[in-house]
């Protein structure tokens, strides 16, 4: 068994534009949750994610804990 720290850890994705826009239909943020592998991506997770409250396909950044 494996002792320490786990390789795969749970990741929050958030939009990256929906914090920079100023004007808002609705408030709140997109915000999507999934996994990577810690040995194979050791940098911040990015990926293009449908926003809802864009309205459109947009990067999503992993949050730091």
């Amino acid at each position: 068994m494996a002792t320490g720290k786990y390789v795969r850890v749970t990741v929050v994705l958030e939009c990256s534009t929906c914090d920079k826009t100023d004007v808002k239909v609705e408030p709140g943020v997109s915000r999507y949750i999934t996994q990577k592998n810690r040995q194979n991506s050791p940098d911040r997770l990015e990926l293009r994610k449908f926003c809802h409250f864009c309205g459109k396909h947009t990067i999503h950044v992993e949050m730091k804990h």
